[in-house]
């Protein structure tokens, strides 16, 4: 059975400042994800989710869906801040959506085979979805898998930037990441400026996970176990948010899964604020004229 390729949609992009899910930076007026999409197909993929949000549902349906057809099989899951195991409700006064492990779990009753979780948004290359292709076809129950880039790789010239240090065993397997939030280029290291009295010093060739995951289904069950424990704890709290890492994590540290690091050279770029599009665009163009990808995708 061919991996499913579970695309996280459904953010506005508040930095940026609009639908940048949408936005063109190919030279046929490509989007990022469509290129994420192209790269699966070849990569082994057979069908695509996207979870998006209801109110741009026609948006992104005319806009990038439509573009899929006759390519590969696509499908539609909704994340909604209601979505919440009984008797959990939204907090009055919350706006902020509850992250990307309650937006993958929103694919639940879609997704029955291998899959991999990426961010919309970013641009991640073809040795990543061959890699990621590759592993899953093969992936055993809750052997899961991450690519890792470079850090100095990932990072933005036009400010800070969020990043999941990964530490990796000998045997290629994380053992844990580590969410840093304030991350930026300072010489020949990366620091985290999170507290600017003490930054801390990252090797700019640490491995980071930039969101793409690779998930057998049994991943759902322990999403729904584990959701209404987290509530719990956060569910109350104002910008509290459920990410993938925080589950991977535990599923790790508590022997119930594993995780294999896939290591690429490739270059990561995402387009975190406005300014960063130019240089998107002029990356995206290096590669058509090398012929990596065609002039238009579909």
């Amino acid at each position: 059975m061919k991996p499913t390729l579970v695309v996280l949609a459904a953010g506005m992009g508040s930095r940026y400042g609009g639908l940048k899910q949408v936005d063109p930076v190919g030279p046929s007026g490509e989007a990022i994800l469509d290129y994420s999409v192209f790269d699966a197909v070849r990569g082994g993929f057979g069908k695509v989710v996207f979870i998006i949000r209801k109110d741009f549902e026609a948006e992104f349906k005319e806009k990038v869906g439509k573009k899929y057809e006759g390519v590969v099989p696509v499908d539609y899951c909704y994340q909604d801040m209601n979505d919440l195991p009984a008797p959990y409700k939204v907090p009055e006064g919350r706006t902020k959506p509850w992250g990307t492990a309650h937006a993958t779990r929103a694919a639940r009753d879609i997704v029955k085979e291998p899959f991999a979780v990426i961010n919309a948004d970013d641009f991640y290359g073809r040795d990543a979805f061959a890699k990621l292709g590759q592993f899953l076809s093969a992936a055993k129950p809750m052997e899961f898998s991450m690519v890792g880039y470079k850090l100095e790789l990932t990072l933005s010239e036009n400010g800070s930037v969020a990043r999941g240090i990964c530490t990796v065993g000998e045997d290629g397997s994380l053992k844990a990441v580590t969410e840093m939030t304030k991350l930026v280029k300072a010489g020949d290291v990366a620091e985290n400026r999170e507290d600017p009295e003490s930054p801390v010093k990252v090797p700019l060739d640490s491995r980071v996970s930039m969101n793409l995951w690779g998930f057998t289904p049994e991943l759902f069950t322990e999403l729904e176990e584990r959701f209404p424990k987290w509530l719990a704890v956060n569910g109350e709290k104002e910008k509290s948010e459920w990410y993938i890492p925080f589950v991977v994590d535990e599923l790790i540290h508590e022997g119930k899964a594993t995780c294999k690091v896939l290591p690429t050279e490739s270059s990561w770029f995402g387009v975190t604020y406005r300014e960063d599009k130019p240089f998107v665009m002029a990356e995206i163009k290096k590669l058509v004229d090398a012929g990596e990808y065609p002039q238009k995708l579909f």
